[in-house]
């Protein structure tokens, strides 16, 4: 049986290969919104982890609109991811719905945690998916350890702005050469480094809850946007 979905959120259908399903959202548009970020949870999390909500929280105050989905794996209970393409499904659908509700002239962006984001950048790499541009938090360019098995080799495909939000001590990213050259061979794309920070952005030493942490992130993906708003 499907999770009841958290408190405040909507059901939209997602077409996968497999057949058609129901994913949660939750979307939040301050009076005066100047752009709107879509955001995806990484593997282990769902739409209503509180460094997604601190973070979208933060980001409705700089006048950021924000929607936040699940994948269906996460929708149905699961906790594995299901396969890549159901992903890349689910990403189409949720932007085409939310493109379809902006107001003319308002950019989207589409935003992920880890897992989230990768899938993102493997949607856009695939077919652009009329987006203004990118932001990963935590880019998952390795397993942990294995610095050999690099996801970027579709990065360079990639014609949208990219930010990529990464702690110093992300394992995911660590020796930072991969990822340093994996941006540097992208179209227009940087890395804003977190001092100290892990692959949740934890700074050791540092107790700070999940949702201060994700808002913490918030004031330099606003400024990477306004400077890409025309």
């Amino acid at each position: 049986m499907s999770p009841l979905p958290p408190e405040g959120t909507e059901r939209w259908q997602v077409t996968l290969p497999s057949g058609p399903v129901e994913v949660s959202v939750a979307a939040q548009r301050p009076s005066a919104a100047w752009a709107t970020l879509v955001l995806a949870h990484g593997a282990g999390a769902g739409l209503d982890h509180p460094f997604l909500v601190g973070f979208t929280d933060a980001l409705l105050q700089s006048g950021i609109a924000t929607l936040r989905f699940n994948f269906p794996y996460r929708e149905a209970g699961r906790r594995m991811p299901g396969p890549p393409a159901h992903a890349i499904a689910t990403w189409r659908a949720v932007l085409d719905h939310v493109r379809g509700e902006a107001p003319a002239g308002e950019p989207v962006w589409a935003a992920g945690k880890s897992y989230g984001g990768r899938m993102a950048s493997m949607a856009e790499a695939e077919r652009p998916l009329g987006i203004a541009g990118l932001v990963y938090l935590g880019y998952p360019l390795h397993p942990p350890g294995d610095p050999e098995r690099e996801r970027a080799a579709h990065l360079p495909r990639i014609a949208v702005p990219q930010l990529f939000v990464e702690g110093t001590h992300d394992p995911f990213v660590m020796p930072h050469e991969g990822l340093e050259r994996a941006v540097a061979a992208c179209h227009d794309a940087r890395i804003a480094w977190i001092e100290g920070g892990g692959h949740s952005f934890e700074v050791k030493g540092q107790k700070r809850p999940a949702h201060e942490v994700g808002a913490g992130l918030a004031p330099l993906v606003t400024e990477f946007l306004r400077a890409r708003v025309l």
